[in-house]
């Protein structure tokens, strides 16, 4: 509790915590004492929920509650096979595009969703120069879990999704940097990446902290990363928040294409990449005139992710 309030400290909310039992069991007074309860926090006028599965009895406490899907696709196929129990809201979002639209290649759960794009504040994420040489980079874990779905079967782990673009840094002149969260007995993993030409480091060493991650992405070149399979198979349109960041802070993003999107551009500070053919051609794209496409990246992010309008427009949706 002590490590959580120091990190939320900066952000001036260290005492608007409020900690809840999931159970019947009361909390630990040793934890309980230490922020607010369960009452303080209901007099909220609503609650975003992005654990889904909150307690029903904890969600009954709220005057308003509104779930965010931060897992488009796999929500909605994990509720319709009951392999997830999401107790009544009020109103629905999700950061994927094409949850609930036709077309979908999934179910949508039999509920209404609304689309929110995920949101950054942009006052923490200021643009910020880079020096040319410096990586492309990216933030991830690695492993991930089995995915079934209409009689097709893979590994949805990030390790799943860069496999087939391994050889890249072969394919560009570009240093490119993966902190990847892998354990003391993975030599061979970072072995294998490093024979690829990745630099791979250790997150503990350069983003423990929040502001050290801030500082990691606002000194790198670019990004670089690749999506789940599910987002690729699914087609969901999802974008990371990690990849707001970078464009927020001037960055252009090359990242996996997941779909179809209303807003999203494929070549223009954002680049969505299909193989790694076009991964590539990319990186030439953005190097020959890399100042556009910094301003393009800001320009993406200040119309489309900025905090004050997403979280304004979500605010007015889910207290109607």
């Amino acid at each position: 509790m002590t490590a959580a309030k120091s990190r939320l400290e900066r952000y001036e909310l260290a005492e608007r915590l409020a900690l809840c039992s999931w159970t019947d069991e009361p909390l630990p007074e040793s934890i309980g004492d230490e922020c607010l309860d369960l009452e303080a926090a209901a007099e909220a006028d609503l609650l975003l929920d992005l654990a889904y599965g909150l307690p029903r009895k904890v969600l009954r406490r709220f005057r308003r509650s509104a779930l965010v899907d931060i897992d488009p696709g796999l929500t909605q196929i994990w509720m319709n096979a009951g392999l997830m129990s999401v107790p009544r809201h009020d109103v629905y979002f999700t950061i994927g595009e094409t949850v609930g639209r036709p077309g979908a290649l999934f179910p949508d759960g039999g509920l209404r969703w609304h689309y929110t794009p995920p949101p950054v504040f942009l006052p923490a994420w200021p643009p910020t120069p880079s020096n040319s040489t410096a990586p492309y980079t990216t933030v991830t874990h690695w492993w991930g879990a089995l995915m079934e779905f209409q009689g097709q079967s893979y590994y949805n782990g990030k390790r799943d999704g860069f496999l087939p673009f391994l050889d890249l840094p072969r394919r560009t002149p570009l240093p490119l940097e993966l902190v990847v969260c892998l354990g003391a007995d993975e030599d061979d993993e970072r072995a294998m990446l490093g024979e690829r030409g990745w630099r791979v480091l250790d997150p503990r060493a350069v983003a423990a902290a929040p502001w050290d991650y801030q500082r990691y992405i606002q000194e790198s070149r670019g990004e670089f990363s690749c999506a789940k399979p599910s987002c690729v198979h699914l087609q969901n349109a999802w974008i990371s928040d990690r990849t707001l960041c970078y464009l927020a802070s001037g960055k252009p993003a090359v990242v996996q294409h997941t779909g179809p999107s209303r807003f999203l551009p494929d070549a223009e500070g954002l680049f969505r990449f299909r193989d790694l053919e076009e991964a590539a051609r990319y990186f030439s794209l953005v190097e020959k005139d890399y100042e556009r496409h910094s301003r393009a990246a800001l320009a993406l992010a200040q119309e489309y992710f900025n905090s004050d309008k997403v979280l304004a427009r979500l605010l007015d949706q889910a207290l109607r």
